[in-house]
């Protein structure tokens, strides 16, 4: 790979949120990271229950501590296990996996993450009811980041 190709790829992760990629061609293979913090990952998993809260709540946001304390406690939050593309549906034409409000069994595919062209189903550890969807359909997903939150 030449500079301008690399910089390219540094162009992509930036304008995508990307942690990390990898590009493999017949001339070599090329591995970009980028050293996230790990106080950006705490900060955006709490923004996400603190909306699902509102949301759960049928109110405005609250300060009340104990409140969100009482609510993190009930809910589960079902994060990436890997770097991809989410997917609600098994196809585009197809219906979401599962629908906000609906109840989750364990072993239950919540969503398909495509990650180096392979379709990787994202199943359930817990039962519970579905609180929120944090991610858009079709959009990049990072390693560890909040895709659900479950009520358990």
């Amino acid at each position: 790979m030449n500079l301008k190709e690399i910089k390219e790829l540094i162009d992509l992760m930036n304008e995508n949120e990307l942690a990390e990629i990898e590009i493999e061609k017949e001339n070599g293979k090329i591995r970009l990271k980028k050293n996230i913090s790990e106080e950006k990952i705490q900060v955006s998993k709490s923004e996400g229950i603190e909306k699902a809260v509102t949301k759960l709540e049928g109110k405005e946001q609250s300060n009340n501590d104990e409140e969100l304390v009482a609510a993190k406690e009930k809910t589960a939050e079902v994060v990436s296990p890997m770097v991809g593309v989410f997917y609600r549906t098994p196809a585009p034409d197809a219906e979401p996996f599962i629908e906000e409000g609906d109840e989750v069994e364990e072993g239950q595919i919540l969503c398909i993450i495509e990650a180096m062209k392979v379709m990787n189903e994202i199943k359930s550890e817990i039962t519970g009811k579905l609180v929120k969807v944090l991610v858009d359909n079709a959009t990049p997903v990072e390693y560890n980041q909040p895709l659900f939150l479950i009520e358990q």
